[in-house]
């Protein structure tokens, strides 16, 4: 679909970021050790990389013509097969650099969306990423692209010119309208999942990627979900419940790790699946303290929550890998700046109950105990009950049932409503 640098043979790879525009030199540093993470786990192999101090961007080359030809000479000396830029280019940098180095040139956009497209295994992350990857190459299609073609039927290899170019642009466009079309039908699909669960109380997992979400998610609720030490290796969100006692649990959602720069249009694409985050009742926000760009990490994270409009959903701050943690005295410190927070280690079980209490206090906060006194064939009425809230104790009294209950405060309304016009008998025991 895009520049691919996947291959039988890892890639030799050069990594290139600018200083002086956004970033000064040690965030551009740290920027570029993680694009050669990133290009890592695409299946490079980063040969060299290179910083150039500018305080403007080169519309032309990004670089400037003057440093593209000295990364021509790089290149051709380390024998490099792609080159891959920290930022997201223009169409027009991406051709002339193209023409100049001789070499595949790709941004950090497409690099990512590679890894992505590598990691989706249902249909719907595989849809996802396919849509996100023509949006973008859209903008970018000339004669050269024809590698588009196994995925849009032969375009762009039958010959240079403006009319093959129209034909290729309709083709996507038309591409981009079924998958969209698609998504909309597995999103219907997702919202009949989650009204069986509505009545639960959602906890979802965040954060950046690689900071251990799946490892937490497999020691709160003894599952067995797929953990790599990579970046993206979960991309599907993954739910399962976590039980507190035998009567009370909750569900625990594990979604895509957020990154510096995430290309808008995969958020965009993935916006059903991080759709059960916005059902959430409670964030967990989760962070390798042990990571040296942790609070640079946080920041993203809390941008990308912005974006999605989850500034008044509660949040924990949950500090992970504190067994890996050098400088314990950061603990303290972080304990003050971000609050309400807990130190834990998921893949060592520490501290991992008392983040458990955290949870369970904010799930018992907001709610009403309600007791409902049903007559015992009255299947309905008790089927409601069950359908809104989690029955906590149940007794019968001659031929009445007596419903002991927790709720949600809208919940919990609703509740009282269909008592009132059902003539039952409620109590309001707490909340």
């Amino acid at each position: 679909m895009l520049e691919e640098i996947k291959s039988v043979e890892r890639e030799k790879a050069i990594l290139v970021g600018v200083s002086g525009v956004e970033a000064n030199r040690w965030e551009a540093e740290e920027h570029l050790d993680e694009l050669a993470q990133l290009a890592e786990t695409a299946g490079a192999d980063v040969v060299d990389t290179i910083i150039q101090d500018r305080k403007k961007l080169d519309s032309a080359y990004y670089i400037g013509r003057g440093k593209a030809e000295y990364l021509s000479n790089v290149v051709q000396e380390l024998k490099a097969e792609v080159v891959i830029f920290d930022d997201d280019l223009t169409p027009a940098q991406t051709k002339n650099l193209g023409k100049l180095l001789d070499k595949k040139v790709i941004d950090r956009s497409a690099l990512i969306l590679d890894i992505f497209a590598n990691r989706a295994q249902t249909r719907e992350a595989r849809t996802q990423v396919e849509l996100a990857q023509l949006h973008y190459s859209l903008p970018r299609l000339t004669r050269a692209w024809t590698h588009l073609s196994r995925q849009v039927g032969g375009i762009g290899t039958r010959g240079p010119g403006e009319t093959q170019l129209e034909v290729d642009r309709r083709l996507i466009r038309k591409r981009i309208t079924n998958l969209e079309r698609d998504l909309e039908k597995i999103e219907k699909q997702r919202i009949l999942r989650r009204k069986h669960r509505s009545n639960a109380f959602k906890v979802a997992l965040v954060g950046y990627t690689n900071v251990g979400k799946s490892t937490l998610l497999n020691a709160l609720t003894d599952a067995e979900v797929f953990v790599e030490n990579r970046l993206f290796a979960t991309l599907d969100a993954t739910v399962r419940e976590m039980r507190f006692t035998d009567s009370e649990s909750a569900l625990l959602i594990d979604t895509v790790g957020f990154i510096r720069k995430l290309p808008h249009h995969l958020v965009a694409s993935f916006r059903s699946t991080l759709e059960e985050t916005l059902e959430a009742d409670l964030l967990l926000h989760e962070i390798d303290i042990s990571h040296p760009g942790f609070e640079e990490q946080i920041k993203t994270v809390r941008t990308v929550l912005h974006d999605l409009k989850l500034d008044e959903t509660p949040v924990i701050h949950v500090f992970n890998k504190i067994d890996a943690l050098e400088n314990k005295n950061l603990i303290n410190a972080m304990r003050e700046k971000y609050k309400p927070g807990i130190f834990i280690s998921a893949s060592r079980h520490l501290f991992l109950d008392d983040l458990k209490e955290m949870i369970y206090t904010y799930m018992r906060k907001d709610e009403q105990v309600l007791r409902f006194t049903i007559h015992a064939a009255d299947g309905e009425s008790v089927a409601r009950v069950y359908s809104l809230a989690a029955v906590t104790d149940r007794f019968y009294d001659e031929d009445k049932v007596i419903l002991q209950s927790r709720a949600s405060l809208s919940n919990a309304e609703k509740l009282k409503h269909y008592a009132s016009v059902k003539g039952l008998f409620v109590e309001t025991l707490s909340g």
